[in-house]
């Protein structure tokens, strides 16, 4: 773990990186810096609503399908006591199941392919 620096070491740190860089390149350092971590949490913000846009697209698939078939789909990826399950809670389950083994991005491949094909 990182240790909690204080005000002094602050200060130490900050001469050490003037003496190293000096002052004309701090600037486009910190600048560089600034937009690094933009770019990153910008990327992880994406990644993140791609997953939820998923999910609920899936959930919403999955929400005119019946009872027996959601349980006898949930056995097939494995879920543990599917019949004990209430129907919301066993739809996050399959979900959850379909992504850990890579069914879910195969899906949508094949989605993205049938849409390029009509729209060809």
């Amino acid at each position: 773990m990182l240790p909690q620096f204080q005000g002094m070491e602050w200060v130490i740190i900050l001469l050490i990186v003037l003496l190293i860089f000096g002052p004309t390149k701090l600037p486009q350092l910190a600048r560089g810096l600034g937009q690094a971590l933009y770019e990153f949490r910008r990327a992880s913000q994406g990644v993140v609503e791609d997953l939820s846009k998923s999910q609920s697209e899936t959930a919403r698939s999955l929400q005119g399908v019946d009872e027996e078939t959601l349980r006898k789909l949930a056995e097939k990826l494995g879920v543990k006591d599917a019949e004990k399950k209430k129907r919301d809670d066993l739809i996050v389950e399959i979900i959850n199941e379909a992504k850990k083994k890579g069914l879910l991005d195969e899906i949508k491949v094949e989605a993205e392919q049938s849409k390029s094909a009509k729209s060809n």
